[in-house]
């Protein structure tokens, strides 16, 4: 079989998947990589179709056995792909619909994370990715935040995306209500919080919803006054902050080291 060209027709409309437009029509997003193609395969119809280089077909023709595959040429693998080194294997998912309710009864001692008009695509996959490895029960993208279906998101979540529950909410506000209702506390990770994290374990003996804030502008007020206590992470040298996906980090071990999962 001939590997299909870059202006293939097949190829042409998943390339329009880049578009978040597209991709919220279609309920469709684009994977790359044979790990993360790995992970949407180990859940059932998540991957739709797939598109591999002869090479790479070969590589991973157990991976790809049982899926719909269509060749393509390295210039067409490469007009698929976001990345700076293609790795010629990028699969068409279908959408991981999460409601908000589904996430907030996920099961597990760990906390969920809550993020709150979280706009880089590199902060958010790595929010994700760390919430997936700190043993957290759910993410949630509430307000403007990026789409998870980013491509960018996508990569750096290095396939947690499928690992955990991802939720996506209009309101970041009716977040923190929703969860207080189902009895999570409520902690906003604020720089000007009353408490400090070192002296937050009562606080994270139960279930908690970290809520976290935009890159440059952090917390609302009235975002973070809805919040059952907001929590300041100690910054002991001279640094004036950390990084978005950084203080989630924190939060979320801190979390585990509290009321460490049964995996720990």
């Amino acid at each position: 079989m001939t590997p299909l060209a870059a202006g293939n027709a097949r190829v042409k409309e998943a390339r329009k998947l880049s578009r978040r437009s597209v991709r919220t029509e279609r309920r469709l997003f684009l994977v790359e990589g044979w790990k993360a193609v790995a992970e949407a395969a180990a859940i059932p119809g998540c991957v739709v179709e797939v598109f591999a280089t002869p090479a790479a077909h070969e590589e991973h023709a157990a991976l790809l056995d049982g899926l719909t595959v269509h060749l393509v040429d390295e210039r067409a693998a490469a007009s698929l792909s976001g990345a700076v080194t293609p790795q010629g294997l990028v699969a068409v998912c279908g959408f991981l619909d999460v409601p908000l309710a589904e996430a907030l009864a996920a099961p597990g001692p760990g906390p969920i994370a809550v993020c709150a008009d979280v706009r880089d695509p590199g902060n958010a996959g790595t929010i994700i990715r760390t919430a997936d490895a700190a043993g957290a029960r759910a993410v949630v993208l509430a307000g403007h935040s990026v789409d998870p279906y980013n491509d960018k998101t996508v990569r750096a979540t290095v396939g947690s995306l499928f690992h955990l529950p991802v939720a996506l909410a209009p309101d970041p506000a009716a977040v923190v209500l929703a969860a207080q209702r189902a009895g999570y506390a409520v902690l906003a990770a604020d720089g000007t919080g009353e408490t400090g994290l070192f002296a937050a374990d009562d606080l994270l003996a139960g279930d908690v919803a970290w809520l976290l804030g935009n890159e440059a502008w952090g917390l609302p007020a009235e975002l973070a006054g809805l919040a059952d206590h907001r929590v300041a992470i100690p910054l002991l040298g001279r640094a004036e902050s950390l990084n978005l996906a950084t203080a989630a980090a924190v939060c979320l071990y801190a979390s585990a080291r509290v009321r460490p999962t049964l995996g720990s």
